[in-house]
């Protein structure tokens, strides 16, 4: 049976003002801004503005109509782990028809590196980084070998900054007055954002992360990354502010901006259009040691092992052949458990 691609209909974005009158924020009991919720942060829109869309900020709803169809296409016939069935249906609309997430610098471009007089792009600035592949050569001898993602003990796209990936685009916020946690649906998160207070000295997965209200606006400010999640190759350089806005019953802007003079020649801001929704944070049941992936990736690894003794008859690409299968079939089935 045959899995289709079609194009999620196009839903406007909850808009600030509702039946003419201006919006005014909801406050809880004891007067801090009302967030807390569910919210969605998926979306279509790149992080970094495409060449084709140069100059233009924002699409047409004709374009950006066209856009998703065509995406929705390429999507279909995509042959991987994470095929249509994977992806959110928020995931194929670009929300609000902005073309880049980055909105500052103005081009929708990274900046370049330090000492680079070159323009920014989205080249040679590395990925959600961290997470996955073995260490030490990738010899796949033990599980503490595999990479945090692989064992299902830390992913980068549950860290932060928030970012759109394939499913599980989902935030939880609680707040008490002292506290607001940040729940992340994929895999197990839940930030503690200490409210008025002092930065720590001790590095953690996940950053430290402390909080004051900018009028209505929730500001986080987080430093000390361990390094070992590393938000497009910064390690633990990173510093980064959040701002939550709520503009809206249903909608919410989420920016951070990113400071890391190691890797850009200067700050970086990108805005996400977060959405409401009714519905809980379901559990991701990708357990800490992830047996299936484990044990796939490392039978994967020990049968190459016992064909290049046997001088590999047939084989193509190395013992890297026979990890590739075994990674593959464990890292499918564990995540799929989790959805």
């Amino acid at each position: 049976m045959g899995v289709y691609a079609q194009a999620p209909a196009r839903q406007p974005a909850a808009a600030p003002r509702q039946n003419g009158r201006p919006w005014t924020i909801k406050r809880l009991p004891g007067g801090d801004p009302d967030l807390e919720g569910v919210w969605n942060y998926g979306t279509a829109t790149p992080l970094v503005r495409p060449d084709n869309w140069a100059g233009k900020a924002v699409l047409t709803e004709a374009e950006a109509a066209e856009w998703e169809q065509q995406n929705a296409g390429r999507r279909g016939g995509t042959q991987v782990t994470a095929g249509p069935d994977w992806w959110e249906p928020q995931n194929g609309i670009l929300k609000n028809r902005r073309t880049s997430l980055i909105i500052d610098p103005p081009d929708g471009k990274l900046p370049p590196p330090p000492g680079s007089p070159g323009p920014g792009s989205s080249a040679g600035r590395g990925g959600r980084g961290g997470g996955r592949g073995g260490a030490g050569g990738g010899q796949y001898e033990d599980p503490e070998q595999l990479g945090l993602q692989d064992r299902c003990i830390a992913w980068p796209a549950a860290a932060p900054p928030y970012a759109p990936t394939v499913y599980n685009n989902n935030i939880g916020i609680i707040q008490t007055k002292d506290y607001v946690v940040l729940q992340s649906e994929m895999i197990h998160v839940a930030r503690i954002v200490r409210m008025n207070g002092t930065h720590g000295t001790m590095p953690s997965m996940y950053g430290d992360s402390i909080g004051r209200w900018d009028g209505t606006t929730l500001v986080v400010d987080t430093i000390n990354f361990k390094g070992r999640i590393n938000y497009r190759n910064t390690g633990d350089h990173l510093h980064l502010v959040e701002r939550f806005i709520r503009t809206g019953d249903d909608a919410m802007e989420y920016r951070f901006t990113v400071d890391d003079p190691k890797t850009w020649s200067r700050p970086w801001t990108a805005q996400v259009d977060m959405t409401k929704i009714d519905a809980p944070i379901y559990e991701f049941a990708c357990h800490e040691g992830n047996a299936i992936s484990m044990i796939g990736t490392l039978n994967g690894a020990r049968l190459a092992e016992q064909e290049d003794a046997r001088g590999g008859p047939g084989r193509q690409g190395g013992p890297g052949q026979g990890r590739q299968g075994g990674a593959n079939q464990g890292r499918q089935g564990g995540q799929g458990q989790g959805r």
